[in-house]
């Protein structure tokens, strides 16, 4: 006879109710990914270069205007909080304080991936896809490209690119800007 396995899965609430009661930290390396607390890799000093450096060119290319988030919590759903490593997200005048930024505020959502690639690409990419985060790119280290994903579905997302330097980007949500992929990768 098969036994069924029972998971638990965790809320938002869940979740900060265990940082409050010191299960875990505030420094803890994790994420809240579909109700299940998941682990995340310690930041190589490539991985960290890379984030520092493409918050730098979109924050240097977008301006004033939309606030570059690094490393920051996003509420996705009841059982998701991911740490996207960069959000461009619509400033606010209290920068999120009152609540951390919900899908309707993402302009752009970039992962940097050298060990996490294939999670980045299928459960991340799932994830931000079912959110209807309109505009998900990967820096995609080990192949030094830039991989764009576009018209999210329930699915995943329907339209994805692949961009190598020489190439550049124009992000969906600021029309007439442009990114080389040069920039980003370094």
């Amino acid at each position: 006879m098969a036994v069924q396995i029972a998971r638990h899965r965790f809320t938002v609430d869940d979740y900060y109710k265990m940082v409050e009661n010191g299960v875990l930290t505030e420094d803890s390396r994790v994420e809240l990914i579909d109700g299940e607390i998941v682990d995340m890799p310690p930041i190589g000093s490539g991985h960290a270069s890379s984030v520092d450096r493409t918050g730098d060119r979109l924050r240097s290319i977008l301006g004033e205007g939309p606030l570059v988030r690094t490393q920051q919590p996003l509420r996705l759903r009841p059982r998701s909080e991911p740490q996207p490593d960069l959000a461009v997200v619509r400033r606010r005048d209290d920068y999120y304080a009152s609540a951390h930024p919900t899908p309707a505020d993402v302009l752009l959502l970039v992962e940097v991936a050298e060990s996490s690639l294939t999670y980045d690409r299928e459960t991340k990419g799932s994830l931000y896809a079912h959110a209807g985060i309109a505009e998900y790119w990967i820096l995609n280290l080990v192949d030094r490209q830039l991989e764009v994903f576009r018209q999210p579905t329930e699915d995943g997302y329907a339209d994805m690119s692949v961009l190598v330097p020489g190439d550049a980007v124009q992000p969906l949500a600021f029309p007439g800007v442009s990114v080389a992929v040069n920039s980003l990768l370094g």
